[in-house]
């Protein structure tokens, strides 16, 4: 094969694979998506408006139920919302004190449950996986069905995304997962074919993989994975990376402390495209990203494999779209402490006892039940990271809660069932709280060389080179820096891209 062969092959699996297309690929597929959104009244935000949604006119979805599949809510798929959908000038977040924690480091959460119709931040992933390739028309929601594999938030973000815009979204999730994923499903899906389970739980993602080639084979099902999506990557790198750069600055010009430094970004690595922000913060505050997983299935820690509950975190792969190059620390969390911390942060039992026997601040615990499995997850491994990097108080560490615990109720009744015998009171809580919160060690954690970079890197070639066809040309470019600096054309493109189309929506109603 000729290098000019190959260099070809490689752009076209750079489009079809990836979505890395900067122009339109076929003009017909763009006409009839304008024709679906003139008639759905849809008009797509701009990445720069998702990031800065001061460009975006203040009652552009006034009096829109936040949760509703109106065309006008993709304008609130931002951070910048409070609880009720109102425009915010800084990110919803809380700071944890020392007397939850045990840290001398502030630990920053941004909270993700503010995103319209899922209460989860993973509609942003959806958005930005979804719209590149409908403006490139990559995908006609005239004949294409948009499958969205997941497990579980992605899955629903991409459901509301595709409803909205006049696309048919099928949601592709473990059986085992949350029940109230399910729920939501059914109430936003018009045709229960549109739900496919696959077997297994959180831990069985490579299930998922094998069902959505197998509905590929039909040209008329087109597959948005999240994994290797790179509008994935640049929706968070671009957004999400710069709402966390506002809450961080908030929280320093608050805490007036002229030597406070953003020393980490903790993110469970799911599909790796909230990971993503972190390299924006590693550029602007010289932060490190902290790549979190399950200690019962430590694939970056131990190349391992097992099984775990921490709903929204994958495993047993390296995502595409991961950065490994850019990680600094690899943190394992236990799913058990996940799992038990989310029954002491929501129980009166287990309220009570961190107010008047840990002496957390009411307005803090009351934040709690903002934290769904992952967002547990993500804490615990700031405070791993603050105990292993020597942090201290004048050393932020900042992450995610991607949903809330709205979305576990059926999960914690299992918990109290199997852990509790339905018996939760202040002795349960003074357990979890010391074995979960109280005695955090550096265990199961790596401060990263290049080697173990390189590792972890490599772990990714046996799922997409031999498993999904990636070019290997494709899949070693990604071990430079310079791989990653290069995407970021990609988002002005797509701005002025989604302008021209808004402008044909425009005339075309």
């Amino acid at each position: 094969m000729s290098s000019t062969t190959a260099t070809i092959q490689d752009s076209n699996a750079l489009i079809s694979q990836l979505g890395l297309a900067d122009s339109v690929v076929d003009a017909d597929a763009v006409t009839e998506s304008v024709r679906k959104c003139a008639a759905n009244n849809v008009v797509l935000p701009t990445f720069a408006q998702l990031a800065n949604p001061a460009l975006i006119a203040a009652d552009v979805a006034k009096g829109v139920d936040k949760n509703a599949p109106d065309a006008r809510n993709l304008f609130r798929v931002h951070w910048f919302n409070d609880m009720q959908g109102n425009r915010v000038s800084v990110p919803d977040h809380v700071v944890l004190p020392k007397s939850l924690t045990g840290i001398d480091s502030p630990i920053v959460v941004m909270f993700g449950d503010r995103f319209p119709m899922i209460t989860a931040h993973k509609v942003l992933a959806a958005y930005s996986c979804l719209v590149p390739r409908v403006i490139t028309g990559q995908f006609n929601p005239t004949t294409q069905r948009a499958v969205w594999p997941s497990t579980g938030n992605y899955a629903r973000g991409g459901v509301a995304i595709s409803r909205i815009t006049g696309a048919r979204g099928v949601a592709v999730l473990p059986a085992g997962m949350s029940q109230e994923r399910f729920d939501w499903l059914d109430k936003w899906t018009s045709d229960p074919s549109d739900i496919i389970r696959t077997p297994g739980t959180e831990s069985n993602v490579k299930e998922i993989y094998d069902a959505c080639n197998e509905m590929k084979r039909d040209p008329q099902n087109f597959i948005f994975n999240q994994f290797c999506e790179f509008g994935n990557y640049l929706g968070h790198f671009e957004v999400t990376g710069q709402a966390l750069a506002s809450v961080y600055q908030h929280v320093a010009k608050s805490m007036n402390n002229p030597n406070l430094r953003l020393a980490a970004f903790t993110s469970a690595t799911g599909s790796a495209g909230t990971i993503g922000a972190g390299d924006r913060l590693k550029e602007m505050f010289g932060t490190k990203i902290v790549a979190v997983e399950a200690l019962e299935c430590p694939t970056m820690l131990e190349n391992g494999f097992g099984e775990h509950n921490i709903q929204g975190i994958g495993d047993k792969h390296i995502p595409l779209i991961h950065n490994v190059m850019n990680t600094d620390v690899i943190a394992a969390v236990s799913d058990r402490a996940t799992d038990e911390l989310d029954v002491l942060f929501n129980t009166q039992a287990g309220c009570d006892y961190l107010v008047n026997r840990k002496h957390v601040p009411k307005e803090i615990v009351d934040t709690l039940q903002h934290f769904g499995f992952s967002a547990i997850c993500n804490v615990i491994a700031a405070i791993k990271t603050a105990k292993l990097l020597g942090l201290g108080a004048d050393d932020v560490l900042i992450t995610i809660a991607t949903d809330g615990a709205d979305l576990y109720p059926s999960e914690r009744v299992k918990t109290m069932a199997r852990r509790f015998n339905d018996k939760f009171g202040e002795v349960e809580a003074a357990e979890i709280f010391a074995e979960h919160l109280g005695t955090v060690t550096t265990e199961s954690m790596i401060d990263c060389t290049e080697q173990d970079r390189n590792r972890i890197f490599n772990l990714g070639y046996y799922t997409w080179v031999e498993q999904q066809g990636t070019p290997l040309s494709v899949f070693e470019a990604r071990r430079s820096q310079t791989f990653w600096r290069n995407l970021r054309r990609y988002v002005p493109v797509w701005d002025s891209l989604i302008d021209e189309f808004n402008s044909r929506v425009a005339k075309a109603k």
